[in-house]
This record gives structure tokens, C-alpha cells and sequence, in this order.
């Protein structure tokens, strides 16, 4: 795919680009010496293992092993394509990307996940257009105006109308050649269950943009304007939507997040709005769907402290209630603020004003307490109310997965209760082992359908060469990527041969032919390598620094080649040589039957040290 973009022009964009900066709009991060750490966005952690260097333009963490350059960074966290994060930096950075042309093949050859962004985008224009500039789109622009909605918020979150029609949508992407398939791919059409064709998922709605942190629009949302069910509709599940892993407006919420260090989480697009135009603009909307852990650990990048403001009723109580341990675990402070009866978010702040709102987030209840109100006013605090509360929490504290989070959370119920602390904490680990066992019985059908679909993994194989060699081999891997001086001396002493990791000794023939010579010269070298594994071992050695000299890095040298399983074999082999130019045919079949010998020997030797890893 780096093709249809030219060489120059991905290197102009990746010198243009901050890593830093880039990093910084969905992780926290703080200086520490020359380099900057925080959270990683990519697994659940409490200490902060994520490191950025701006020096050479890369990231890594040591936590889970993940790393690259900025376009890497960009792939995994919003599942952008090369093509798409390069465009997406481009624009950002103010580098133009002339239109390549491209013939048709290699139009074929354009990924999916662009192709569906691309009719997103299409359908995305045609909406809009249908709303603001389109008779048919009065009645709803009218809706909106009713709702409260302003032009400005209109344009801004390109809001639109999907005509009543059952094929508008259907013949204006035709009209511009998109392939029927890929239409019904990206969730936008659905097939006639007589099989005579299709028709448009959307009609006669509001309809809502649902955009990415890359600002890419990924799917839709609709709404009826009178009392015709469902009353909202969403894209299905495709490539590039998924709603477990996207807040409507939470892109348009970033910067006040930042600025505020709180996120407020409301459940529709109109509430969403509503706080975002009355100036409450670190709002973000659930796209019918509890939070998930995938949700909070996304916020976290950007805020410490998230209230969730609930209607309040049974369903508001249950999404508090499963998100008690969720949070938690991702070090995200919660608290809970429930609306008056009656009311949601938009009708409260249309009703009651931004300062009416805010006093209301600043007295939210932190989640275990507003879980323990809501359970006493449900079940009073009679012997046997008491007994339906203990069965109410107990499953949500057994949900906390730090032992001394649970353990000051039961000793607060205890206390509440009047009940001893011994048989709150016998209760919530009954709760716990419950839930483990269903993850045990969880995970076995999760196994027993991967070996089904034949996906188990040979016992009998050897390790992946993927799993790290021996310290030495990753030090002289280390010592090409921080101290190019060597690289001469390492290709002349063909220490690369004594390897046993293969992707190691892979890696550095690669180093050696491309030469990083310069600080960004590591960032270069992973935007070379399309194995995601591959770039996290060279963003792991090149960030773990050492003082290099000459005499030291000598000295690994000639410690790894000593000790190397290959050093007999790279003998043997050099004799066997000499032996058929001697034409001693005798000798030659003697030293291979000893080389067979000691390959097997240094492979189980192998196996053995990577089994100890």
C-alpha cells in the first residue's frame, strides 16, 4: 500500500510529525529524563510502562511489548492502515498528498477498511446535504430546531436526514460506481429476504455521524421524529465499527478533557449535544451499549476522572453497577450523578441552565456509595434487607480485582450494616469464586471452539522463533541500533552467523544493509518492516540504552561467538569445505554426519534456553 503514496513524501510526513504530540492527544505523559512515559493505551496497567522518545521518534512498552514509529502508534490504536495514517498525519501536519493514479488494478488492490471509510464518507456528504440543502430535509431540520439544536452544532457534527425512500442512498453510492458488496459491507444497506435486491438501513431519520479519534467517519446512528420504533438505529458490527470501543462525540471532547481532566458520560446523541453546545463540551455519549472495558480504558488516556450521569431509573442503577469494577481496574476514578425525575441531560440543562449541571457533577456520589444508597432505599435496612443488600454488592465487589480495594470496601459495608467484616469478606469471595468458574467454563468453550475450527497449536512443534534469544544476541542487536560506529566491525566479524534466535539474526542483517545512522534513523528502520513483531523488538533495543564503547561491545562480541551452539557447526562447515576441494570424499561424509549431529544438539539447546525465558 506505501506505494500508491511516494517514498518522499512518508518520509516528509514522518519528519513533520511529533511523535510526542501525536501520543499526547490519547496518553498522559510525563517527562522523565529525555525521553516521556504514561499509561499504556494498550493493556490495563497501574504503573506506567509506556515510554515515548521524541530523540528518536519512537515508542515502546515494556509492559506488553508493543512499539514503532508514529505511523505504528496510529495502526494500533485506531486500527488505521499504513495509507490511512500517513494521509491522516499528512493533513494534520499540512503536507500535501497528491491524488496517485492509479490504474484498475490497483484500485482492487486498495484495502478494505479504506474502501469502506471512503463510502462512509460518501454517505456521510449525502446525508448532510439531504439535511441542509435538500427540500427533503426541512422536516427534520425543523425536528432539530425543536430539539434545540443549533446550525453551528449541525455543521460541525455534519448531522443529516436519510430520505424516506428505500433505495436513495442505494442509487446515489451506484451512481459513483461503489460495488453493491462493499455497500452492504459497510452496514449501510440490507439484502431483501427474497434475495430481489436491497434496500437502505436508514430512512426518514436524523441522522448522526459516528466519528474515530482519527476523525474518520466509521459508522451512523438514526433517529425517528415521531414515535415509530426502535427509535434509534445503529450501524451493524463491520471493519471499522465497533461500538465497544467508540463514544459518540468523544474526538469533539478531547481537548476540553485535557483541560478539565473529566469526562462526562451520557447515553444519547441529543443529551450529548445538548451539554456540548450549552458549552459543556467534555461530554461523550454510549452508542446503545453499556460501557465497556474497552471504553474506560480508552478514556483513561486523557482523563483521570469520569462522572456518569444516569437517568433515574433501574437501568441508569444496572450500567452503574457493572461498571464499578471496570473502572477500578483501570485506575479511573468514577463517580455517579443521577438526574432529577423526569428529566434527562438535555431537558435538564435546556431547563435549568450549565451551573445547575455542574453543581450536579460536583455532588455525584463515588460509585460504591451511590450503589450502596440505591441498595438501601430498595431494600430498607431490616435483617432481611440487609441480607438482599449484601446480594446485591457482593457481586460488585467481587468485581474489584485489587485485594486492597475490595477488602477497605467491605470493611466500609461492614461498617454500614452493623454486620462482622469476616462474613462481608466470605460473602464477596463466594462471589468471586462464582465468577471464576464461570471464566473457567468460559474459557473452555472458548478453547474447545478454537480446536474445532482447527486452530490449536502443535504441542509437539518447536517454540516460535517470534519468543526472544539469549541476552547477548539481543545486546548486539541492541549495540547496532544505539551505536551505529560498531556496524562495520560487527558485519566484518560475522557474529550474525552465530545466532540461534532467527528473527534476531534477520533483524540484523537488516540493520546492517539499511544503516541507522542518525537518532531518527530507528523510526526509518520500522516504517521499513511490516511485521508488527518485528518493529516492537527494534522499538524494544533501541529504547533500553546503555553506555556503549568500543571495548565493551568487543568484548560481547566475542563472548557471544565463544559461546555460541553454531561455533562448531560454522567450523564443521568451513572443514567440509576444505575437504571436497581436497576431494576427500571420505572426510567430507565423516564431518556431516558430525554436523547433523551437532545441529540437533544446538537446536534442543535452543529449545532449552527459550523454554526458560
Amino acid at each position: 500500500m506505501a506505494n500508491f503514496i511516494s517514498e518522499d513524501k512518508i518520509e516528509a510526513v514522518k519528519n513533520a510529525a511529533d511523535i510526542v504530540e501525536v501520543v499526547s492527544e490519547y496518553v498522559s505523559l510525563k517527562k522523565t529524563g529525555r525521553n516521556y512515559s504514561g499509561l499504556c493505551p494498550f493493556h490495563s496497567e497501574k504503573t506506567p510502562s509506556f515510554t515515548v522518545s521524541p530523540e528518536k521518534q519512537i515508542f515502546h512498552c515494556f509492559g506488553c511489548n508493543t512499539g514503532g514509529n508514529v505511523f505504528s502508534f496510529l495502526m494500533k490504536q485506531d486500527g488505521l492502515s499504513f495509507p490511512e495514517a500517513v494521509r491522516f498525519l499528512a493533513k494534520r501536519y499540512g503536507i500535501d498528498l497528491p491524488a496517485a493514479k492509479m490504474s484498475g488494478r490497483m484500485r482492487q488492490q486498495i484495502s478494505e477498511r479504506e474502501q469502506l471509510i471512503r463510502i462512509n464518507r460518501m454517505a456521510l456528504d449525502f446525508f448532510h446535504r439531504k439535511l441542509c440543502g435538500d427540500r427533503q430535509g426541512q422536516k427534520a431540520l425543523d425536528y432539530l430546531k425543536g430539539r434545540g439544536i443549533t446550525k453551528k452544532v449541525v455543521d460541525e457534527f455534519k448531522l443529516g436526514y436519510a430520505p424516506r425512500s428505500w433505495d436513495a442512498l442505494l442509487n446515489f453510492l451506484r451512481g459513483r460506481r461503489v460495488p453493491v458488496d462493499m455497500i452492504e459491507k459497510s452496514g449501510l444497506i440490507i439484502a431483501r429476504k427474497d434475495k430481489t435486491g436491497f434496500y437502505d438501513r436508514f430512512r426518514d431519520r436524523i441522522i448522526f455521524p459516528i466519528v474515530n479519534m482519527s476523525m474518520q467517519t466509521v459508522g451512523f446512528g438514526g433517529r425517528v421524529m415521531d414515535d415509530s420504533l426502535p427509535k434509534y438505529l445503529n450501524s451493524p458490527e463491520t471493519p471499522v465499527y465497533n461500538k465497544r470501543r467508540l463514544l459518540y462525540g468523544l474526538q469533539a471532547a478531547r481537548k476540553k478533557c485535557r483541560e478539565n481532566n473529566i469526562l462526562y458520560i451520557v447515553e444519547g446523541y441529543f443529551d450529548q449535544l445538548a451539554l456540548y453546545q450549552k458549552g459543556i463540551q467534555n461530554v461523550a455519549a454510549t452508542l446503545g451499549t453499556a460501557l465497556t472495558p474497552e471504553h474506560i480504558h480508552m478514556m483513561k488516556g486523557f482523563v483521570k476522572q469520569a462522572v456518569l450521569i444516569f437517568d433515574s431509573d433501574e437501568a441508569g442503577v444496572k450500567a452503574s453497577e457493572r461498571s464499578v469494577g471496570m473502572f477500578i481496574r483501570e485506575g479511573v476514578q468514577a463517580r455517579i450523578a443521577m438526574l432529577p425525575e423526569g428529566h434527562d441531560p438535555d431537558s435538564f440543562v435546556s431547563e435549568k441552565g450549565p451551573g445547575a449541571f455542574y453543581k450536579l457533577a460536583e455532588n455525584a456520589m463515588e460509585v460504591m456509595s451511590f450503589l450502596m444508597r440505591v441498595a438501601e432505599t430498595k431494600h430498607g435496612l431490616s435483617v432481611n434487607g440487609k441480607l438482599r443488600i449484601l446480594d446485591d454488592l457482593c457481586p460488585a465487589m467481587a468485581s474489584i480485582t485489587d485485594a486492597n480495594a475490595r477488602q477497605l470496601y467491605a470493611r466500609e459495608l461492614s461498617e454500614w450494616l452493623g454486620i462482622d467484616e469476616k462474613a462481608v469478606l466470605e460473602k464477596i469471595r463466594n462471589s468471586l469464586a462464582a465468577a471464576e468458574r464461570e471464566g473457567r467454563l468460559a474459557g473452555r468453550r472458548a478453547a474447545k471452539l478454537r480446536d474445532d475450527g482447527g486452530t490449536r497449536s502443535s504441542r509437539g512443534g518447536e517454540p516460535s522463533t517470534k519468543v526472544f534469544a539469549n541476552r547477548l544476541e539481543r545486546q548486539v542487536v541492541a549495540m547496532m541500533l544505539q551505536y551505529p560506529a560498531m556496524l562495520s566491525e560487527i558485519e566484518a566479524s560475522g557474529v550474525l552467523d552465530y545466532f540461534m534466535d532467527d528473527t534476531l539474526a534477520g533483524l540484523g542483517r537488516f540493520i546492517l544493509e539499511h544503516r541507522p545512522e542518525e537518532a531518527k534513523g530507528v523510526s526509518n528502520l520500522i516504517s521499513m518492516v511490516d511485521d508488527a513483531e518485528k518493529r516492537n523488538i527494534l522499538a524494544s533495543l533501541s529504547l533500553k540504552e546503555e553506555m556503549w564503547n568500543r571495548r565493551d561491545c568487543r568484548k560481547i562480541i566475542s563472548k557471544l561467538i565463544a559461546n555460541s551452539p553454531k561455533r562448531r557447526e560454522i567450523s564443521l562447515k568451513e572443514q567440509i569445505s576444505m575437504a571436497e576441494k581436497e576431494n576427500n570424499p571420505d572426510l567430507v561424509l565423516k564431518l556431516l554426519e558430525e554436523l547433523q549431529k551437532k545441529t540437533i544438539s544446538s537446536r534442543n539447546q535452543m529449545n532449552a534456553v527459550l523454554r526458560e525465558q
